[in-house]
């Protein structure tokens, strides 16, 4: 096991000495880069002047102050936070949130949630419960009851093959609409997806598609929750996910990035219209994590928001992705890659043993060819990237945000090598 010492911009540093290409921004997380001082800085005033306090009851300044930024941000009538400490506490305060305002306006058996096959949610029963890896939900079976899986937006794999792209996107959106008339509209109470899927190796929504499942969760009065612990603050390259493709959630599910990982926090941004009903006499939302909304972390999240107003990091990334993407796409012809897709900084290769039929490996090749060599290979080159089997085998890459000509350079050099060897393995 490596042990990463220090980090100093879009790069870490082992004990020894040695400098890795952080592909992965940790984990999709370190959106301003390493070793940020700044960030460091504000951390430690905070805590000086006042390290925790809960804001149950009470409020402090930096809870007071991010919970206005991040309204101002986020689209629509986001107007309430709650804070979280990380993406899976965020799902579940969506998810009891969405249940607890059926239950106030008089629709108690709404209690269900759609959501998409192989799709990650986190590692919380209920967050787990949405998930739709099987894999990673067998070991801890029964889960929390209530969820039904649909098709995603893999358009390299078609769940449904002879489709034209405008008929995929109408079969696929209709499969949610089919799932609620299936359950009892009166039954589902939010439909979970993200703007960019994660698992599965970075499925890109084919347009229209986000809009037909607002229209179809407005048809049957079903929130829309964005989960954007990956794709907010600007990993698609806007702040959140969901402005890059032009819908409007209910509420919006975040961590990540919103501190760049220099202290932990998450946040669930709520509709106006989800808080009036825990507004009245003592009505109140039954919900609260001891750390959510930490003063620490709050500070920390302010300096990195200004990191993005003064860097201008989201249209740093809008501006570079062009080059990004040209650099996947010029190992198309090397023969074990299928498939490159993606948008802003978070990409995907997928890998396969043949390119004309799409003929994927077996589970034993999946593994030798993934953490057998990959996974090695790419580290010992000094590339860390994301060599995940969660579907199909794929490589996926998220870099700092910061990240431009001269990271992807190397990132592309050290791929072409590592590829054309694990392809000239897969065909011995």
């Amino acid at each position: 096991m490596n042990v990463i010492e220090r980090g100093e911009g879009c790069w870490v540093v082992d004990s020894a000495g040695k400098r890795y290409l952080d592909g992965l921004a940790g984990l999709f997380v370190v959106q301003a880069g390493h070793g940020r001082t700044e960030l460091a800085a504000a951390a430690a005033r905070q805590a000086e002047q006042l390290a925790y306090f809960p804001i149950w009851g009470n409020a402090h300044e930096p809870a007071i102050e991010l919970a206005a930024r991040l309204a101002a941000l986020a689209p629509g009538d986001l107007n309430r936070v709650f804070f979280t400490v990380s993406g899976s506490e965020a799902v579940e305060t969506a998810w009891k949130l969405a249940r607890q305002y059926f239950r106030a306006i008089g629709q108690p058996g709404r209690t269900k949630v759609i959501a998409r096959d192989i799709a990650y949610h986190g590692t919380t029963m209920g967050a787990l419960a949405i998930t739709g890896i099987p894999s990673l939900r067998a070991p801890f079976e029964p889960l929390t009851p209530g969820v039904t899986h649909v098709p995603n937006t893999n358009t390299y794999r078609p769940w449904i093959e002879g489709l034209d792209d405008e008929a995929f996107v109408e079969a696929t959106a209709d499969a949610i609409e089919r799932a609620i008339e299936m359950e009892g509209p009166e039954t589902v109470a939010a439909v979970v997806i993200e703007p960019l899927q994660n698992a599965g190796g970075c499925l890109v929504p084919p347009p229209g598609y986000l809009q037909r499942v607002r229209e179809i969760c407005d048809r049957h009065g079903v929130l829309l929750v964005s989960d954007e612990v990956i794709c907010a603050y600007g990993r698609l390259g806007h702040m959140f996910g969901c402005e890059r493709y032009g819908y409007q959630p209910d509420i919006i599910t975040s961590a990540k990035g919103l501190t760049s990982g220099y202290a932990p926090l998450g946040a669930a941004i709520v509709s106006d219209r989800l808080m009036e009903p825990f507004l009245e006499d003592r009505a109140m939302f039954s919900h609260g994590i001891t750390f959510g909304g930490h003063p620490v972390s709050c500070a920390v999240a302010l300096a990195n928001l200004d990191i993005f107003e003064a860097e201008d990091l989201c249209g740093h990334v809008r501006a570079n992705e062009g080059r990004f993407r040209d650099t996947l796409t010029a190992l198309a012809d090397i023969p074990i890659v299928g498939d490159i897709r993606g948008e802003g900084y978070f990409w995907a290769i997928e890998l396969v043993k043949d390119r004309e039929t799409k003929a994927t490996f077996d589970d034993d090749e999946a593994e030798r060819l993934l953490r057998g060599y990959l996974s090695p290979a790419l580290f010992d080159a000094g590339l860390i990237c994301r060599a995940d089997d969660r579907g199909e085998p794929v490589l996926q890459f998220s870099p700092p945000l910061i990240a431009g000509p001269a990271e992807f350079e190397f990132l592309g050099t050290v791929l072409y090598d590592v590829l054309t060897e694990a392809s000239r393995r897969a065909r011995g």
